[in-house]
Parts: structure tokens; sequence; C-alpha cells
């Protein structure tokens, strides 16, 4: 009977001790659902905005990128270029290397050069603050049609970007071409030729139809609070533009001078004029009109009169 006493007085000791350095656990409830946001768990905010906050934030960076001086755009513009063309240097790599795959399955191969490469490239551009001019064409757009910035800024913003992206692209073309890991691997030049061969409207329409992939891409994940959102949200628009075969313009800035280091039988002049030209006056039409007019129209501003 005493010992039991004492383990009793023992065991009492220590629960009090413990809530004394502990605390008493707070009560907790269950946490409802509200509205359409997934919430991150403790709902402290949600994972993936709803619609109507999506393109609020959406606008609200497409004016914080057109309100950065031209210096500061151009040079973020440069490491997002590098960024991109290290996602198409790996497509290259290893999509781009499988001719036993695309030859006895080509849907296969092309999946496996959209996959891997372009996907990482975004990804690093959206989580380190980049400028990228395809992006540019929707966000900061938006924030012009909502009266978040002016004429100017937009056209600051699509300007210094692009040719940030243009020099960030050719410099890492020429690393890439001195490096020597692609060795004697044609798809540089086989990308290259045929893409420089596209009749105008064809390389439009190209350009059309991944930029409005690319900007959902943008779009999508600035509405995700979680780097796994991002990533989802990155990588499915994205890999099915290269699998599709679609025109990137910044992509272009690095695959073609690429394949032109590499032997292709192009001259800068046909680059531009042939692709670059058509593919970047699409980038724009798929960016501001086919993917962020109708969130305008619907969601914000656009066309409606001030009171």
């Amino acid at each position: 009977m005493y010992m039991k006493s004492i383990l009793l007085a023992t065991a009492l000791l220590a629960s009090s001790t413990a809530t004394a350095f502990n605390g008493p656990k707070p009560l907790t409830t269950p946490q409802r659902h509200t509205g359409s946001a997934l919430q991150m768990s403790g709902g402290a905010a949600p994972a993936l905005k709803p619609p109507a906050a999506m393109y609020e934030g959406a606008a609200a960076a497409g004016a914080a990128k057109a309100a950065g001086s031209w210096s500061k755009i151009f040079k973020l513009g440069m490491v997002s270029g590098a960024h991109i063309g290290f996602g198409s240097y790996l497509a290259i790599t290893v999509g781009g290397a499988c001719p036993g795959i695309a030859s006895a399955n080509p849907g296969l191969q092309k999946i496996i050069f959209g996959a891997f490469g372009l996907p990482f490239g975004l990804i690093m551009t959206l989580v380190t603050g980049g400028e990228l001019f395809t992006g540019n064409t929707a966000l900061v757009t938006a924030a012009w049609k909502e009266g978040k910035t002016d004429g100017q800024s937009l056209m600051k913003s699509w300007i210094a970007s692009y040719a940030g992206n243009f020099v960030g692209s050719l410099i890492l073309a020429y690393l890439a071409f001195k490096s020597g890991t692609l060795g004697n691997a044609p798809a540089s030049v086989a990308i290259a030729t045929a893409k420089c061969n596209l009749p105008f409207d064809v390389a439009f329409v190209r350009g059309i139809l991944c930029n409005w992939l690319v900007c959902m891409a943008v779009y999508m994940a600035s509405g995700c609070a979680t780097m796994i959102g991002k990533m989802t949200a990155v990588w499915f628009p994205i890999s099915a533009f290269v699998a599709l075969g679609l025109d990137h313009s910044v992509a272009n800035m690095f695959i073609i001078p690429l394949g032109i280091l590499r032997g292709a039988e192009i001259t800068f002049g046909q680059f531009i004029v042939k692709n670059l030209i058509p593919v970047t006056l699409g980038n724009i039409v798929g960016g501001a009109i086919m993917c962020m007019a109708p969130f305008g129209t619907t969601l914000g501003n656009w066309g409606k009169k001030s009171e």
C-alpha cells in the first residue's frame, strides 16, 4: 500500500511538471474549408488561390515587374534567358539523343523531349524572380489593363526583358557549344534547320499556341503557395508545348544559335526573319490575348467603363 502511494505521487508530480513546462494543450476544433481555394495544412494560407484572387495576384505581380528599372529588368532578363537556355540544353541532350526511341515510338520520344528540360528552366525563373518576356506579355498586360501601370512601363518591361533574354540565351548557347558535351549529336542542327524553314504563318500560329500554354503555366504557378504546387503547375503545360512541337521565342534564342554554331546552314539574318519575328509576334498574341484576356474580361476590368 505504501509503495502504491509513492508511485501514484510520482506519476502526479511528473504530470504536473510536464504541464508547467509545456503548457496546457489548446483545444482544437475541426477546420472547415471556406471558399474554393485549396488550404495548406494548418489553414494559414491557401495553397492554391481561388480564380478571382489568382487573377488579382497576377495583375499585382505584373505591376511590380513593370515598376523595375531598365537595367534591373535587363539583368534579370539575362538570367532568365540562361535559365530557359539550360532547359533547352537538357532537352536536346536527353530527348534529342533518343534516335532508337524516336524511330520505334515517336510519341514517347516527344514526351521525353518535353518533360526533361524546359519545365526546370521555367521553374528556375519563377522561383528566383527572373524576367521572362513571354510571361511578361501576360502578367504586365494584365497590370496595364487594370490601370496598375502605364503603356510606357509595359513597353519597358517587354523590350528590356526581351533584350536581356536574347543576350543571356546567346551567352549560354556559346558556352554550351564550347563545352563539347553534345558530342556529334545532330539534334540541335536538325531542330534549328526545321524551325527556320517554316512558313511565316505556321511559325506565327505555333508561337500563339506555345505562349498560351507557357503563360497558363506562369499564371497558375503565381497562384500556388508551395514549391510542389508551382512545379506541378509548370510541368504539364511546358512539357506539353515542347512535345507538341510549338515555338517559344526565348527557347529559340538558344536552340537556333546553338545549331548555327554546330554547323546548321542558316544565317543569323534568316533566324531573325524566318523564325524569331513571327514566333515573337505569335507569343505576344498567345500571352496577352489567348491566355490573359479571358480572365481579364471575366475576373478583372478589361473592357469595362470606369464610373
